[in-house]
């Protein structure tokens, strides 16, 4: 007998209908799928068609833009496009905000179309991280940028997996994967798990001595106990922690020994990186802070790519180095 799973788009129907929301969300999710799909295409064919190089330009981060980082943005850009649902979009391969349906659209959509793009020589895992927040329909839409809070949705496809992790305002996070006819099916709930036998911990050790002293000194003291696991691509490392637990942390960088390289305010971008994974973290049971101890998703952001340091995962650990941090 041949087994059929529940597809994404089928899931997400039901979901609107039981919380009696409108379909406008379904038209947007088709189309973040469709870009999905078109960027793990171009993935697989990339040495193919020799899109595994460096494009020979420097984005708004200040870093070496990939040909397939250019490529996933336009393929983002264009699906959005077409769904009409899209007030304004901030990417992580644009300095300014990028307008699109501003009369008729409904939703603001932050993105990093391929995150770890350094990644993608090598063949290893990258990702398309993505939150979605709703115009304002009851007054006046100022436009303005919002805090993680204000999502009411988050995802996550890591390529070329097929896994697809997408976590809803109030209703869980949920894992499907891509099936032999390419829909993502089968919704599995994700939650972080109270076993702390499983945990892990995920930083980059080769910065472990330029963290704070007081974040240095946690380390030391709780690493013998959990398993340590880093890919360098926060998608990757996210994946993970959200089926074994634990924690993955990017520190402010600020005792390098070139103080060029120091970062202050953490690298990781505030509304595209790590308020997507806090999202998506606590719909899971988690929670995710700063370098100050201070929850992610109350973070306003000032500008489109604002930076920040990030600590995420379960609970319990984050609680523990929040009161580190807060100290």
């Amino acid at each position: 007998m041949i087994q059929f799973e529940q597809t994404f788009m089928n899931f997400l129907f039901h979901h609107q209908e039981k919380f009696n929301r409108t379909y406008h969300f379904l038209i947007l999710m088709d189309a973040v799928i469709s870009a999905a799909k078109h960027i793990q295409h171009y993935y697989l064919t990339g040495a193919l068609k020799g899109n595994l190089g460096q494009a020979g330009e420097i984005n708004i981060q200040g870093e070496e833009v990939m040909r397939m980082d250019q490529i996933a943005h336009e393929i983002v850009i264009h699906y959005l496009k077409t769904s009409e649902r899209v007030i304004h979009a901030v990417s992580e391969e644009e300095e300014l905000i990028i307008p699109l349906e501003e009369k008729k659209g409904r939703y603001f959509f932050y993105f990093d179309p391929l995150d770890g793009s350094a990644n993608v020589s090598h063949g290893l895992p990258v990702g398309f991280l993505f939150g979605i927040a709703k115009k304002n329909l009851k007054g006046t839409e100022d436009g303005h940028l919002r805090a993680g809070n204000d999502y009411i949705a988050a995802g996550m496809f890591v390529i070329p997996t097929g896994t697809f992790t997408l976590a809803l305002r109030e209703a869980g996070a949920w894992r499907f994967h891509v099936d032999e006819t390419m829909n993502f099916v089968k919704p599995i709930r994700m939650v972080l798990p109270d076993d702390a036998t499983s945990w892990e911990l995920s930083f980059n050790e080769a910065n472990r001595y330029t963290f704070d002293k007081k974040v240095q000194n946690w380390i030391a003291s709780n690493e013998n106990k959990y398993s340590f696991r880093y890919l360098g691509a926060l998608a990757g490392d996210f994946h993970r922690l959200l089926s074994n637990g634990g924690m993955f942390m990017y520190p402010a960088i600020i005792n390098h020994p070139n103080p060029k390289k120091n970062r202050p305010q953490g690298k990781l971008r505030l509304m595209y990186e790590a308020a997507v994974v806090s999202f998506m973290c606590r719909e899971a049971g988690g929670h995710a802070v700063d370098e100050t101890g201070s929850p992610i998703l109350k973070k306003k952001p000032e500008q489109p790519h604002q930076r920040t340091a990030l600590y995420v995962g379960s609970k319990k650990l984050v609680d523990d180095i929040s009161g580190v941090l807060q100290g």
